[in-house]
């Protein structure tokens, strides 16, 4: 992450994830991105943790190529959290130039278990979003992506 902090230090506690550079930054930088990302990176529910619509303790669910109008794109599914979601969060990325899954350990192969934050960059190729989870990190380049909550039963709450 170039922006996001997953290991700051507050007062005497270390640990403490903190996005505020990034969101900071993101003013100066989000005319750069293309619409998709930008609506995403911008949406005030994103870094707040106390939202149902904020990325953190999501799970990586699936990933897969598609077809889409443009060609082939790809699509990352995350599972929500039942503790503080009641959405799962599907983002399609389309015009995919890299595509790269960084375990912690190679024997975890998708399993990254949950987020921690993520961060949106403009890209030459239109974006680059680095996912890091605790145990490793997903890092996509595409001309933009699409990001749609879609409404789920949490099994704890039926």
């Amino acid at each position: 992450m170039e922006y996001v902090t997953l290991d700051a230090q507050l007062g005497d506690l270390s640990g403490v994830l903190d996005p505020a550079r990034y969101l900071s930054h993101l003013p100066s930088i989000s005319g750069d991105l293309p619409a998709g990302a930008r609506a995403f990176a911008t949406d005030t529910d994103h870094y707040d943790f106390r939202s149902r619509q904020c990325v953190k303790d999501l799970t990586l669910r699936s990933v897969r190529a598609v077809q889409g109008a443009d060609g082939e794109e790809m699509e990352v599914e995350f599972q929500h959290n039942c503790w503080k979601h009641d959405q799962d969060l599907l983002i399609r990325y389309a015009g995919v130039s890299s595509f790269i899954i960084d375990p912690a350990d190679e024997d975890r192969g998708t399993d990254l278990g949950p987020v921690i934050l993520d961060e949106i960059l403009p890209h030459r190729n239109g974006c680059r979003h680095e996912v890091a989870c605790w145990d490793g990190t997903l890092t996509i380049v595409c001309r933009d992506l699409r990001a749609t909550w879609i409404e789920t039963i949490c099994s704890s709450k039926a």
